[in-house]
């Protein structure tokens, strides 16, 4: 039987169907590279980050907390307190990232990027009465400051000293932590309460900072 030009269209079109072309992880990398150019604008292309633009360095976190940070700010968990300016710009860039593959996509290529020591901006800070301050933080974020996903604490170092410093007076301030959608949020607003004053807020980013030379 001769076939049509019509109907050897539509076997080719139904047997197309049953090819599935896998991803490779190549192209996922790709697609986060490039979607990455966007938040390089303030976090520089290595993540370094820039406190000019309120941009801390995220050069390798941990995949699964940038994914679930960028998704507190799509959603306006995270981002919409008036009083978080750095919170109120990340709230709209992360809206032109659609869809959870791309989330994903571009967590994994921060994740991959070589992590970086900021230079300290913050001054005044004491770290040995700084690792005494620290042993409460220890008990989620670990002795190494590396974090603990099993308790959804983030690592701390490699971080920017003027973000930690920056992140603990809003959580004592309530600016951030106040929204019962935020769990871990409030846990860290009720444990920088821990930390009495502006000093001892210093003094324990201070021994975190000394940290970012002991590991990866």
């Amino acid at each position: 039987m001769i076939r049509t030009p019509k109907i050897a269209l539509i076997a080719f079109v139904i047997s197309c169907m049953f090819i599935v072309a896998p991803v490779s992880a190549e192209d996922e990398h790709a697609r986060g590279r490039q979607l990455y150019a966007l938040c390089a604008q303030c976090h520089g292309q290595n993540g370094a980050g820039a406190q000019l633009f309120l941009a801390p360095a995220i050069a390798g976190l941990d995949q699964w907390y940038v994914q679930s940070q960028f998704l507190l700010f799509q959603s306006g968990v995270r981002g919409l307190n008036w009083q978080d300016v750095g919170g109120l710009r990340m709230h709209p860039m992360s809206q032109w990232v659609k869809g959870d593959a791309d989330v994903a996509a571009v967590s994994a290529y921060v994740a991959s990027l070589p992590r970086v020591n900021p230079p300290p901006q913050v001054v005044g800070g004491n770290a040995e009465t700084g690792k005494a301050l620290y042993s409460t933080c220890a008990s989620c974020h670990g002795v190494d400051g590396k974090g603990n996903e099993a308790m959804n604490a983030p690592p701390l170092i490699h971080a920017s000293d003027w973000y930690l410093v920056s992140s603990l007076e809003k959580y004592k301030a309530g600016i951030r932590g106040s929204n019962p959608k935020n769990t871990n949020a409030i846990i860290m607003r009720g444990m920088s309460n821990l930390l009495p004053n502006d000093q001892a807020i210093k003094d324990v980013v201070a021994y975190i900072t000394t940290m970012n030379n002991e590991g990866n």
